[in-house]
């Protein structure tokens, strides 16, 4: 087989950690660990059996849950974890609510709360 160069890549601080724990468990690297998911995802969401159109059908909505095995539902659940997690990461919800009108409190890289008003200023919320 052909060896093929590492690229440089990112991922969720979250994933990685992960990554890092299952790692050590199977001793593995945190990307031998990586890479190892990928390929078992990959192969989970390419395969084109009756039992992952099952489970496309329960995502579209086609397919009532209770109809999935417990296998398929495994599957099912890692899949809608997987999206909603890739769609909060993706959002800007502090743009979001402050186009609302909404003020938002966050911690900096501090550890102190920031106040974030809708009309772009902040400033750290201090003891009264």
């Amino acid at each position: 087989m052909a060896e093929t160069a590492d690229r440089v890549t990112r991922f969720a601080a979250d994933l990685l950690d992960a990554a890092a724990a299952e790692g050590a468990r199977q001793s593995r690297s945190a990307k031998q660990q990586l890479d190892h998911w990928a390929r078992v995802g990959r192969a989970v969401s390419s395969g084109q059996t009756a039992a992952r159109r099952r489970v496309e059908a329960a995502l579209a909505g086609e397919l009532e849950l209770a109809d999935l095995s417990e296998e398929e539902g495994v599957v099912f659940n890692a899949e809608i974890s997987a999206s909603i997690e890739e769609q909060l990461s993706a959002g800007d919800y502090g743009r979001v609510l402050a186009g609302r009108g909404v003020t938002t409190v966050a911690l900096n890289d501090k550890g102190e709360i920031v106040e974030h008003r809708p009309d772009g200023t902040s400033a750290v919320v201090t003891g009264r």
